[in-house]
């Protein structure tokens, strides 16, 4: 037994919220779809969980999309190229990283974009605005090991080959197939990253956009769980959603601040999880993780 396999370290990802999301996810799911890949932290949990049929994960960064259906299709070839770059930098000077960087933006490869992701200052992605790779390497590590890698590699392999698709696209058209039987997970960039200063993404997602498609949902009986807005001390990432879509919201400890900590500050993050009816009731509490919560695990 080993730990639920993640070869995409994204900052953000909902790997250690997945206990607290888990309760309030349906039990009879044809088709599991979430259009904000990322690292596919809650798709790799249902996979392992059996939670659905079938699984579609999208992302509208196409480097995304290309990277799980290379980790999906052929972990070997993936394993190899992400350990001759890792193993590249043991050689190199420091502009290493910045090189490498340079031919992903220039090529978009995809597994080039994985070691950045690995090395990158608290694997915290960020783009400017025409899209290029920005963030600095982390001086204090190296990145994942190629070893542990290829273990994560295979495990998200073992989990969703053969019963996962993946569309590079923009979310909405990624949900048209989505019926009454299937389920949405969403974890889009929280608005307060999207604009202004602190502009993180290649493609953000303004709110308005977002609730319109929302609403579209709802229309639809489409079954989700929304991971959206929240707060970090006293700041908060936008407001809340609109009461006329008719969503419940519960409020998620997320633990300490990995923002804050860069700069010296210890805060704690809660966060929001918008549930369409049915799946749970609205809560003003703050849910926590019990204390010896119970580690995922999973068999290679």
């Amino acid at each position: 037994m080993q730990k639920l396999p993640h070869p995409i370290p994204y900052q953000g990802s909902k790997r250690s919220l997945a206990p607290l999301i888990a309760p309030y996810i349906p039990s009879d799911i044809e088709t599991w779809y979430e259009p904000f890949a990322g690292s596919a932290a809650m798709t790799l949990w249902a996979a392992n969980r059996n939670a659905a049929r079938h699984y579609v994960i999208g992302d509208v960064l196409a480097p995304i999309a290309d990277l799980w259906r290379v980790i999906i299709e052929r972990p070997k070839e993936a394993s190899g190229t992400y350990a001759e770059i890792w193993h590249g930098q043991t050689t190199a000077g420091e502009d290493y990283f910045n090189a490498v960087r340079d031919v992903y933006n220039e090529t978009h490869n995809p597994v080039a974009l994985l070691y950045l992701i690995a090395r990158c200052v608290k694997n915290a992605v960020r783009f400017n605005r025409t899209g290029k790779f920005t963030q600095s390497r982390d001086k204090r590590r190296l990145g994942m090991q190629p070893e542990k890698m290829a273990k994560a590699i295979l495990g998200a392999s073992m989990l969703l080959k053969g019963k996962t698709e993946v569309i590079t696209g923009d979310w909405r058209k990624t949900l048209e197939p989505a019926g009454p039987a299937d389920f949405v997970y969403m974890d889009p960039p929280y608005l307060g990253t999207t604009i202004g200063r602190d502009k993180r993404y290649a493609e953000g997602l303004q709110q308005d956009l977002l609730i319109a498609g929302l609403a579209d949902l709802r229309e639809r009986d489409i079954r989700f769980a929304l991971s959206y807005d929240g707060m970090t001390g006293g700041k908060e990432y936008g407001p809340p959603l609109p009461d006329t879509l008719g969503l419940n919201r519960l409020l998620l400890h997320a633990g300490k601040s990995s923002q804050a900590t860069l700069v010296g500050r210890s805060e704690e993050t809660v966060e929001s999880l918008y549930l369409s009816p049915g799946l749970g009731e609205a809560q003003t509490d703050v849910i926590r993780r019990q204390p010896k919560a119970v580690q995922e695990s999973f068999t290679l």
